[in-house]
């Protein structure tokens, strides 16, 4: 989340209270316009206010002798109204000088720029000095929301049920890697499936949140996110170049015993990192040829030429 730091009133910026790229806290005070005539004009509303307020006492006596005055015929029913308007009328005036102060406390307390969350600052804009306006098109600085931090990522429409099931039965982790997909930055829970799929792209969109403490997430930034749909315990995996599709499915080369290439069909699971399940065709410890398939056909003697052992069918946890 960003936020554009800007006055919402027009003054003299005077000084700047944090340090560019510091992390603040929430209402912490970030920038002060000069706070000399807005005080003026509050103290200038209360003035009035306190004006007005001795006018109605004076009225209200008036008030009340005319009333006597009245009741001893010495005095007019309508010099008493009139009396009885002046004081409804500075009642009134009473209370617009009320709200004139509550509107000239307001702008001074707008005098004192406040950060309106948790976040990191960026850059500054526009220097203590200048005269400063709400109308503004550049904002004073950009505060950003980096702890927690969100990440938006997409999906194929495919996978949504897989996703929406994981959902159902509890957090799903999501892990967050470099532009590179080799490094590991955090991991954190997804919060939401937006509520439509691009019919365009096919994809859906994803949010996740990361407590992202160590700012390793860095707002802007380009990552890679995996969401953890299922762990699986103990099932067979093979090396996910091994897998070849032909006229009749998919299929893997498997050296027999002698040392010939056997065609193999197979059927998989989902695919994970470099690593795909094998659901049948095969049984753990078999070799398997991933390298050079094209060369191969059913019994065609099978030779390592690198020097490195022939990859073997093997069973672990694999996660999808």
């Amino acid at each position: 989340m960003n936020a554009n730091i800007q006055p919402q009133v027009t003054g003299y910026l005077v000084k700047q209270d944090f340090r560019e790229g510091s992390y603040v806290s929430k209402d912490q005070v970030l920038f002060e316009i000069d706070p000399r005539p807005f005080q003026a004009l509050v103290d200038q509303a209360k003035a009035k206010k306190l004006q007005d307020e001795a006018l109605l006492s004076s009225a209200e006596k008036d008030l009340v002798r005319s009333k006597t005055l009245v009741d001893k015929s010495f005095q007019t029913q309508q010099v008493v109204d009139q009396q009885q308007a002046k004081v409804d009328q500075l009642i009134a005036s009473i209370s617009a000088d009320e709200a004139m102060i509550e509107g000239a406390q307001t702008n001074l307390d707008y005098t004192s720029i406040v950060a309106p969350s948790d976040g990191r600052m960026g850059v500054r804009n526009i220097d203590p000095g200048n005269i400063v306006h709400p109308a503004d098109p550049a904002a004073i600085a950009t505060l950003t929301l980096t702890r927690p931090a969100a990440v938006l990522f997409t999906l194929s429409s495919r996978s949504l049920n897989d996703v929406r099931d994981a959902m159902a039965r509890g957090a799903v982790e999501v892990t967050a890697f470099d532009q590179d997909n080799t490094r590991e930055l955090s991991k954190g829970t997804l919060l939401l499936v937006d509520n439509f799929v691009d019919q365009a792209s096919a994809t859906m969109r994803l949010k996740a949140m990361f407590t992202n403490q160590d700012d390793r997430l860095w707002p802007g930034d380009f990552v890679n996110a995996r969401v953890l749909l299922d762990v699986r315990k103990d099932v067979l995996t093979v090396p996910s170049p091994s897998i070849q599709r032909g006229p009749d499915g998919l299929f893997v080369w498997v050296v027999k015993p002698e040392g010939t290439a056997e065609a193999r069909p197979v059927s998989v699971g989902p695919a994970t990192g470099d690593r795909t399940i094998v659901t049948t065709g095969l049984t753990e410890g078999e070799r398997i040829v991933v390298n050079g398939q094209y060369k191969l056909r059913p019994g065609s003697k099978v030779t390592v030429t690198d020097g490195q052992p022939l990859p073997v069918a093997t069973k672990k946890d694999s996660s999808t």
